[in-house]
């Protein structure tokens, strides 16, 4: 007999098996009944999914994309809210010197990762709003009339905790950024601006690198030698080859790889850098920095490279953020004003650049590569690297280093 499946005599559907056994999947307890607080209510759920003011229908033409537009940037605010929560997290850990024990850095790592999965999930968040079209958003576009996503005060905090730099920036309007904001906005990008940033903090982290030490293991005054030592022979090989054309040309290239080793073991050179904007972290950091880069394979140091990793993806998300966003506002208004006033497209592409990478000095790591023969060899039997943590207190002279003892190299 066809029609509806059959039911028993409480008018259940399926409650036993083909057995004839009760139904595994019908036990349990409904605990709405009992009491307590429901989905709706603990996520307030009433707040959420009526907070879709249309401005087109409420003059009276309401334009069925507005929806989408609305959603979508309320969505974009909640990540950011969840970025700024876990960054703020991570900061407080640093600021708190949660760091001195090495348990916090796997916390630190994840909590970092989980922002790049964050940053990832919004710059992917365009191809929703480009599944409109020019003429869609034209549609009800007046009715946003001078708000703009500059004005997105949680994003201009996020570059702030992250460490993007105040002189750096572009200016909105020939205006300081902060200008564009006022009252409890303004005053809340201030502060931000006071605080220490992520930047700041990893760079006193990096700065604690074991084995940097002149007393111990002395990793750069090493790895200079033996960068030296490469160049010569290298130079050596090249001047011993028969063709005199080649030899020319490899020549001229080894002078110009020389020069780059010159410029980083230049105190002064990298000093001017910092004040041009070309490098952020301090020299001892970027030392640091380096002798993770190299040694991540060791396992001391394959949490600080995780580390490095996270941070670098942090700035790669973040340009593809601005990058995805400049291509959709170029899509919808061309060479328009935005509806904030500024130079819409050309303004959003002036930001797609290095001056608001903020880890920009781990990525020009990889400008360092050399052959791995030419890294100082590490002796487990002589070098026993604390962690971090335990060097936190510059007075730990041993740090490093558990014999004067030299390698071979």
């Amino acid at each position: 007999m066809s029609g509806c499946p059959s039911f028993d005599k409480k008018h259940q559907l399926f409650t036993k098996n083909q057995a004839g056994e009760e139904d595994d999947s019908q036990e349990g307890i409904n605990k709405a009944a009992t009491g307590g607080i429901l989905y709706g209510d603990y996520l307030q759920l009433d707040k959420v999914v009526k907070s879709q003011v249309l401005q087109s229908a409420q003059k009276g033409k309401k334009i069925h994309d507005e929806h989408l537009f609305i959603v979508t940037h309320q969505a974009y605010e909640l990540w950011f809210k969840q970025i700024l929560w876990e960054l703020d997290s991570v900061r407080e850990l640093f600021m708190n010197q949660g760091v001195r024990d090495e348990r916090n850095m796997l916390k630190v790592v994840s909590r970092i990762h989980r922002i790049t999965i964050i940053l990832q999930l919004v710059a992917d968040q365009f191809a929703i709003l480009e599944t409109m079209t020019a003429m869609d958003f034209y549609a009800f576009r007046e009715y946003l009339t001078s708000a703009s996503g500059f004005q997105s005060l949680q994003f201009r905090l996020l570059e702030n905790k992250i460490g993007v730099a105040s002189n750096l920036r572009v200016t909105y309007n020939c205006q300081h950024y902060r200008d564009n904001f006022s009252g409890e906005g303004s005053e809340a990008l201030f502060r931000s601006e006071q605080e220490q940033t992520l930047l700041q903090l990893v760079e006193k982290w990096l700065e604690r690198t074991p084995g940097l030490e002149t007393d111990g293991f002395n990793f750069w005054a090493k790895l200079q030698a033996n960068i030296d030592k490469g160049f010569n022979h290298e130079r050596q090989r090249i001047e011993n080859m028969p063709q005199a054309n080649t030899k020319q040309a490899l020549l001229e290239d080894l002078h110009k790889q020389i020069e780059v080793f010159t410029s980083l073991f230049d105190a002064k050179m990298h000093e001017y850098l910092i004040s041009k904007g070309e490098r952020r972290l301090s020299y001892k950091a970027l030392q640091g920095a380096l002798m993770i880069y190299f040694y991540r394979e060791v396992p001391r140091f394959q949490v600080p490279f995780q580390m490095l990793t996270y941070l670098m993806e942090i700035d790669t998300l973040m340009t593809k953020w601005r990058y995805n966003h400049v291509c959709m506002v170029h899509r919808m208004i061309g060479s328009k004003a935005g509806t904030g006033g500024s130079s819409g497209y050309l303004y959003l592409r002036s930001t797609v650049s290095d001056r608001y990478k903020v880890f920009v000095d781990l990525f020009n790591l990889a400008t360092y590569l050399i052959p791995r023969d030419w890294v100082p060899k590490l002796n487990p039997n002589i070098y026993k690297f604390p962690y971090i943590a335990e060097c936190y207190d510059s007075s730990y002279s041993s740090c490093g280093s558990s014999s004067n003892s030299e390698d071979s190299d």
